[in-house]
């Protein structure tokens, strides 16, 4: 896939047309198409894993807070 560059760039350039024209649906499946064609990519590989630490780091600092516990240590 020598070319997924290429294919991003139209894909970008396509979400970004189809907002333009106020058609949200088209924007969202270029996106969607966009985001799968960087993650299979080398550069983007790495991608779903900081996704995942950010929501694992996010769930562990919000739940004390929503669930109103104190931490183990906290006192």
């Amino acid at each position: 896939m020598e070319a997924v560059g290429v294919l991003i760039f139209f894909t970008i350039v396509g979400a970004f047309l189809c907002a333009k024209a106020r058609f949200p649906g088209g924007a969202i499946v270029f996106s969607l198409v966009a985001l799968v064609l960087f993650v299979a990519t080398p550069a983007g590989s790495g991608l779903p894993g900081a996704v995942a630490t950010f929501m694992s780091t996010l769930n562990d600092t919000t739940t004390p807070v929503l669930t109103d516990t104190t931490q183990a240590g906290q006192g």
